[in-house]
């Protein structure tokens, strides 16, 4: 068997392991080392291999920012923030038809903005949204779809731990990626939100409202924000400034979103305590899918399959586009049975030579932030896409009385939303590349 195939009999492999639950960092690892060791024919350089692939992945000072931006998104539900944002949003929205939901996809927006995780800003507002949207008498199927929806957001508004990831393993900036996905995270808020106002005309008793606030109270609401209007203006204004690193910045919005939490009496010993511990579990996690992901593409270096693979694609002679968009559907496919860290580490070393090895009429950096921004979406829809969208599972576990397949089936004029958004985006990439050019 030749390198190449056997390169691509990892791919099945790979995905059974993952079939019979064996952790998907594992099953990475064990794919690499098993790979490697039949290319070298023994055991010394793969021992070797494995030295030096867990010294010069771990000691990237970038990952450095992962744990601190989990950590700011646990201080932020401790200080009570996710409620905070909610209820601003509700004061605004909640009299209309369909607004508690649009109040709590844009309350995700916010919380997404001083968090980075999609798993915890779903798990966090369900929280705080999901019994609002029942004391207003929303349908169970489009609370916990609008949640799960809105949960998305957490990688799509800056920080994102996952572009963090895609800018290390491309060599891109993060501050520009941050900056890149501004407009589309705002489009796919948008988006949500008119999913549910026509979700509203047409299901009017699915959906319910609450009483009009009067204008004093709404902005007193509004007011109890102003925490996360600070750190987020702090942290993303000091990145993009050049002010501080992504890492300095992440530091410092920890520390803001700690302070804020102790105010507000929900940081004492033993939430901290609590909220380190839930760090560094989370933490650990992704950094043995990082360690597995790069023992297995090392293997997949030294069988030439992305080399190969990108002269292939260049030798057909199709569009540009046309291979865009398969990369695009692949991508959606594998959400259906993936999460979207293991799926950037292990698809991008294939993709990302195949992309910057056609002609966008792009210059290369703006390529590669366009190309990152359209996997980040895509890899968003995987968290809602059925049967095993990760956010549906984390929602609906906080609503054991609403039905997985009516959860499944709201969800679905919400993954819509996000297809229209990708097709405008590819056609359009000065949608996403224009902030990057003031």
């Amino acid at each position: 068997m030749s390198n190449l195939e056997l390169a691509l009999w990892s791919f099945p492999i790979l995905l059974l392991l993952i079939f019979v639950r064996v952790p998907i960092g594992l099953s990475m690892l064990v794919c690499g080392l098993g790979g490697a060791w039949m290319i070298y024919g023994n055991a010394a350089p793969i021992l070797n291999q494995l030295k030096q692939v867990t010294y010069t992945t771990f000691s990237n000072y970038n990952l450095s920012v992962i744990p601190l931006f989990l950590l700011m998104g646990q201080f932020a539900a401790l200080g009570g923030l996710s409620q905070a944002l909610f209820k601003a949003a509700e004061a605004w929205m909640g009299h209309r038809k369909g607004g508690v939901a649009m109040a709590a996809v844009g309350a995700c927006a916010g919380f997404g903005a001083i968090c980075g995780s999609s798993l915890a800003t779903a798990a966090t507002m369900g929280q705080v949204a999901l019994p609002e949207l029942k004391r207003a008498g929303y349908a169970g199927g489009i609370s916990t779809a609008c949640l799960a929806a809105g949960g998305t957001l957490g990688i799509l508004i800056p920080p994102s731990v996952v572009l963090v990831i895609y800018a290390i393993l491309t060599e891109q900036n993060i501050a520009k990626l941050f900056l890149a996905a501004f407009v589309p995270g705002i489009l796919a808020a948008v988006g949500y939100m008119i999913v549910i106002s026509i979700y509203a005309r047409l299901n009017p008793k699915e959906v319910g409202s609450m009483p009009p606030m009067p204008m004093k109270e709404r902005w007193a609401a509004t007011m109890r924000t102003w925490p996360v209007i600070v750190i987020f203006l702090v942290v993303v204004g000091g990145i993009y400034s050049g002010v501080f690193t992504p890492t300095e910045g992440a530091a410092i919005g920890a520390f803001g979103t700690g302070i804020a939490a102790w105010a507000g009496g929900g940081l004492n010993r033993k939430t901290l305590l609590g909220a380190v511990v839930g760090t560094a579990i989370a933490s650990g996690m992704i950094y043995m899918i990082v360690l597995g992901a790069g023992l297995y593409n090392t293997f997949l270096a030294l069988s030439q399959l992305p080399q190969e693979a990108a002269t292939i694609v260049a030798g057909w002679g199709l569009s540009p586009v046309l291979v865009l968009v398969a990369i695009l559907v692949l991508y959606i496919i594998l959400g259906c049975f993936m999460d979207s860290l293991s799926m950037i580490l292990l698809t991008i070393p294939v993709f990302f030579p195949i992309i910057m090895g056609l002609d966008f009429g792009l210059p290369p950096e703006e390529l590669a932030i366009w190309f990152g921004i359209l996997v980040l979406i895509v890899v968003e829809v995987g968290l809602i896409t059925p049967p095993v969208g990760m956010n549906l599972f984390v929602i609906n576990s906080m609503a054991k009385d609403v039905p997985i397949t009516h959860t499944y089936r709201a969800v679905m004029p919400f993954v819509a939303s996000d297809m229209i958004r990708t097709a405008i985006l590819v056609m359009f990439p000065s949608i996403t590349l224009f902030v990057l050019r003031f």
